[in-house]
């Protein structure tokens, strides 16, 4: 899963990127890629593990 999203979200950078870039910006595309992003930088953060969730373990027992 994560080698689809890392190119799915360079892809949405870039065309943000050049959207932005035109002398006539469509916004509703630039919203699109960012929400993009967005929803992949989620998903990618999901898998990472938290660095206090050895402590809070410690907390409950």
């Amino acid at each position: 899963m994560k080698k689809f999203l890392i190119p799915i979200m360079i892809i949405a950078i870039l065309v943000a990127l050049f959207e932005q870039s035109k002398a006539d910006k469509n916004v509703y595309v630039m919203v699109i890629a960012i929400v993009v992003f967005m929803f992949g930088m989620m998903r990618l953060s999901a898998k990472t593990p938290s660095k206090n969730q050895d402590k809070e373990e410690e907390n409950v027992q």
